[in-house]
C-alpha cells in the first residue's frame, strides 16, 4: 500500500471511529446528567473516582511492559503516572472535605467489568482502541458533567482540579491514542479489533452508568 492511500485509509477509518463514538458519548453524557440520590454528593462521588484512577493505572502499567516501540510505552507510562497524580490529588481534596481514607482501599470490592475487558485485550491496535482513545474520550464527557455537578453544589475548588488538571491529561491520553491508532490499526484485521474494542468499552461503560444509578443512586461520577 503506497503512503497516499495509507494516509487515506487512516483518516477514514478515524473518521468512522469518530462517529461511533461521539454517538455514543451523547448517550452517556445526558445518561450522566441525571441527579444523582439526594444521599449522593461530591464527596461520595470522588470516593468512586479514587477506584476509576486506580484501575486506568494499573491499566497503563500492565500494558507498557509488553510494549517495544518507545513512544507507545512513553505514552502509557505517562498516562499511568497521571492517574496515579489524580488518585492522589483526589485523595488529598477528600482530605480537606473531611473525609478520612486511613485504610481505605479502593479495590476492596475486586476490579470493575471495564478494567476487566481490557485486562482482557492482546493486540496494540484494540489496547489503544479501547483505552487511551475510547475510554479517555468518556471520561472528559463524564468530567465536565462531573464538574457542572459540583459547581451546582458551590464546591469550585473540585470543579477546578477537573477543568484545569484531570481534564487536559486526558485530552493528552485521548490524542495518544489517536495518534497511536495511526500506526497500529492499519490492516483490516487490526481496525476490526479496533473497532469491536471501542463498541466494547463503549457498551460496558452505559451499561455500568446505568447499573450505578438503579442500584446506587450514582450518577454525575467522574471518568479517568
Amino acid at each position: 500500500m503506497d503512503e497516499s492511500r495509507a494516509v487515506r485509509d487512516a483518516d477514514a477509518f478515524l473518521a468512522e471511529l469518530d462517529i461511533l463514538l461521539q454517538e455514543a458519548l451523547a448517550r452517556i453524557g445526558e445518561g450522566a446528567k441525571v441527579p444523582p440520590g439526594p444521599q449522593i454528593g461530591v464527596k461520595e462521588l470522588l470516593v468512586v473516582a479514587l477506584k476509576n484512577e486506580i484501575e486506568a493505572s494499573e491499566e497503563a502499567a500492565m500494558w507498557l511492559v509488553g510494549e517495544r516501540d518507545p513512544e507507545l510505552k512513553l505514552g502509557l507510562a505517562r498516562q499511568c503516572g497521571d492517574e496515579a497524580k489524580h488518585y492522589r490529588l483526589i485523595a488529598e481534596r477528600l482530605r480537606e472535605l473531611g473525609v478520612d481514607l486511613s485504610g481505605h482501599d479502593p479495590l476492596a470490592g475486586g476490579h470493575s467489568p471495564m478494567f476487566r475487558y481490557l485486562k482482557s485485550l492482546e493486540t496494540p491496535a484494540e489496547r489503544i482502541a479501547a483505552g487511551p482513545f475510547a475510554r479517555e474520550a468518556l471520561a472528559q464527557v463524564r468530567n465536565e458533567v462531573f464538574a457542572e455537578f459540583c459547581e451546582a453544589k458551590g464546591d469550585q475548588a473540585t470543579a477546578r482540579l477537573y477543568r484545569d488538571i484531570v481534564g487536559p491529561d486526558e485530552v493528552f491520553h485521548h490524542e495518544l491514542g489517536r495518534r497511536m491508532l495511526r500506526r497500529y490499526a492499519v490492516t483490516s484485521e487490526d481496525q476490526d479489533r479496533a473497532r469491536r474494542a471501542v463498541a466494547r468499552t463503549l457498551q460496558i461503560a452505559e451499561e455500568l452508568q446505568e447499573m450505578q444509578r438503579l442500584k446506587q443512586g450514582i450518577s454525575s461520577a467522574p471518568g479517568c
